[in-house]
């Protein structure tokens, strides 16, 4: 009793910066403008739905090589999990799921769609997005759409987006960035990105390193990545565009706590890569973008002790590939209606491999393909009114085709108050795996269905320095697949209903020039409820710059985080305190140091899987 009672003054403490500050929904937002709500550039206040966008400089305080921390304290509603110090995996009991307002989960992780540049990422056959991926020196900006995205995004986007936009350089010169760290457990990390814009051509170059030792025997992890992205603006309204982006890691996995693992090895490597030709005119803009993403993974799933080693590799080769085609019209005074197609073909070949003879025993040898056409039209009614409304028609091979309807408005009153209500639809295709690889596959599966009500309420004050606001939802869904037995055998089955309603809450306050702070806070009830979505979660972060000095701080506080459900199912509690400081020491040189969990509390965020007490990271970060 007592110590829910100090759960709730804590969180209670925690939130009365929220209280007086009465909240935001998009905190970290540096101008209006965003493109995941259209798929072209918008002024947020005219959309209906929720969309939060983290700055590369907001992403990059804590000096952290992946965007999902961040993501996980500064986005109301989202979740991700986490295993260890460093690195994501794939597989059984992997980390890196995200969840948005309950939506979405590790089993498989595909409720919720990531992009990079508004092209899908994710695996062809599993069909989940890939953590280790998310890396910061991609990113420009980060922005989420929290709530329900099908009705541009098609299958995936049942829960929100999260949409890398990745690093750009406007103007004439070249800029470096070094950064070198190492710490706790044997951690180092490196990574360098150079930007080079001469006249028409521009191009950026990113490669990243990081190894640990992990904080439990077996608990190796080590990543090579690169990026590389050229441009070339042809005039003032053409732009052809290509990147490609390549990580590989290797992985231990140890296994559950009480049920440890030996030789449970991953060796994975994934690529993206795209092109683009854009074009921008007063009152039109649009693309035509091709995408293809591949992926290889060797897995040694390995043994309990007293076991027997495994005498197989699981090995599957996946691909995805895709083309997008929209263009932007504004008909008439107050209008912008968007039309396009979206054609994706994704699928794969998994296999096992003897280890001594390399004989194959196919596993699924498979591929699908999406065709899907919609049309989303804004338009101002008043000065202060805009509607929105968007339909698609998305078409799967194997389980046909699903209609996604979405609409809303948005009220931009005086006293900078916005004001939004919006209905949008989700779905989820079930991917490859669940209907044709492994005893739970079942080639009838339907799909996933979701429907998000929601309000929202903005408002700037102060002259700009405070940004408050909050939202309202409300998630029905049907048709969620759940691993139930049939005749004793198990079977994939379209079983599971969604019932969600919460609150989400944030502020940004400027106190001065020298000192900002931020709070948000989340509130989930789910009738059902899912692993990695947590009931309450709040944060509060303060940053600081003095001359040469800064200090960025931040504390994180989760409780009612389901790690296991149903009968005996297992909830986490915990606090976390994470602070960085930095030191300038010459224009080009800066020194950091930081540390997470300083709280060394005791918690599990994956099942059987203790994360790590107090970690320290210290380096030197160079700019030139």
């Amino acid at each position: 009793m007592m110590r829910h009672y100090k759960s709730r003054m804590l969180m209670a403490a925690m939130l009365l910066p929220c209280a007086a500050l009465a909240q935001l929904n998009d905190s970290i937002l540096l101008d209006n403008i965003v493109v995941t709500g259209t798929r072209h550039e918008t002024d947020v206040r005219h959309l209906p739905m929720t969309v939060t966008t983290l700055s590369h400089d907001k992403l990059t305080e804590h000096h952290r090589n992946s965007i999902l921390p961040t993501l996980n304290e500064q986005v109301p509603g989202l979740f991700t999990t986490s295993r260890g110090v460093l690195g994501y995996g794939v597989s059984t009991d992997a980390a890196g799921a995200f969840t948005l307002r309950g939506v979405g989960g590790s089993s498989p992780n595909a409720g919720v769609l990531v992009l990079i540049d508004g092209m899908p990422q994710y695996a062809g056959l599993y069909g989940h997005s890939i953590a280790d991926a998310c890396q910061t020196m991609l990113a420009e900006r980060v922005e989420v759409l929290r709530g329900p995205a099908s009705a541009l995004y098609g299958s995936n986007a049942m829960g929100g987006v999260v949409n890398i936009v990745t690093r750009q350089m406007k103007e004439d010169g070249a800029k470096t960035h070094v950064r070198l760290s190492a710490g706790s457990y044997g951690t180092v990390q490196g990574e360098l990105t150079q930007r080079v814009r001469k006249g028409k051509f521009s191009s950026i170059i990113g490669l990243n390193y990081g190894r640990t030792d992990g904080h439990r025997p077996d608990n190796t992890f080590e990543q090579y990545a690169g990026f590389l992205k050229v441009g070339y603006d042809f005039n003032g309204h053409w732009q052809a565009v290509g990147d490609v982006n390549i990580t590989y890691f290797d992985a231990e996995n140890p296994g559950e706590v009480h049920s440890p693992l030996i030789d449970n090895d991953q060796r994975v490597m994934r690529g993206t890569a795209s092109v683009a030709l854009t074009n921008r005119y007063g009152n039109s803009s649009g693309a035509i973008r091709a995408y293809y993403n591949w992926g290889h993974h060797e897995v040694n799933d390995g043994y309990s002790i007293g076991g027997t080693p495994r005498t197989t590799l699981y090995m599957h080769d996946d691909l995805m590939m895709g083309l997008s085609l929209y263009e932007s019209f504004s008909l008439f005074a107050g209008n912008r209606t968007t039309v396009g197609v979206d054609w994706t073909h994704f699928g794969g070949h998994a296999w096992n491999e003897d280890r001594l003879s390399h004989a194959e025993s196919l596993i699924a040898d498979r591929t699908e393909d999406e065709l899907a056409a919609y049309v989303d039209v804004q338009q101002r009614l008043t000065d202060w009114l805009s509607l929105n409304a968007g339909l698609r028609v998305d078409h799967h091979t194997q389980v046909g085709t699903e209609l996604v309807p979405q609409g809303g408005l948005a009220f931009t009153l005086p006293n900078e108050i916005e004001l939004k209500a919006m209905v949008s639809k989700g779905f989820r295709n079930p991917t490859i795996k669940e209907m044709y690889m492994f005893p739970p596959q079942n080639p009838e599966l339907k799909p996933e269905r979701t429907l998000n009500y929601e309000l929202a309420y903005k408002q700037t004050l102060l002259d700009g320095d405070l940004r408050v606001g909050a939202n309202l939802f409300y998630i029905t869904g049907e048709n969620l697949i759940m691993l139930l037995r049939e005749n004793g055998r198990p079977l994939n089955t379209n079983i599971d209903e969604v019932e969600n309603c919460g609150l989400e809450l944030s502020a940004d306050y400027r106190l001065s020039p020298h000192w900002r702070v931020n709070a948000n806070y989340s509130f989930l009830h789910m009738e059902y409820p899912v692993i990695a979505a947590p009931e309450h979660k709040a944060y509060v972060g303060a940053h600081t710059h003095y001359g040469p000095f800064s200090l960025t701080t931040g504390l994180q506080y989760i409780t009612g985080l389901h790690t296991t459900v149903g009968d005996g199912g297992k909830e986490e509690e915990f606090l976390l305190w994470n602070l960085t400081a930095n030191y300038r020491l010459t224009p080009a040189v800066s020194l950091f140091a930081k540390g997470e969990n300083l709280l060394a509390r005791r918690y599990e965020v994956n099942h059987g899987f203790p994360m790590p007490k107090a970690t320290f990271m210290g380096g030197v970060s160079l700019e030139w």
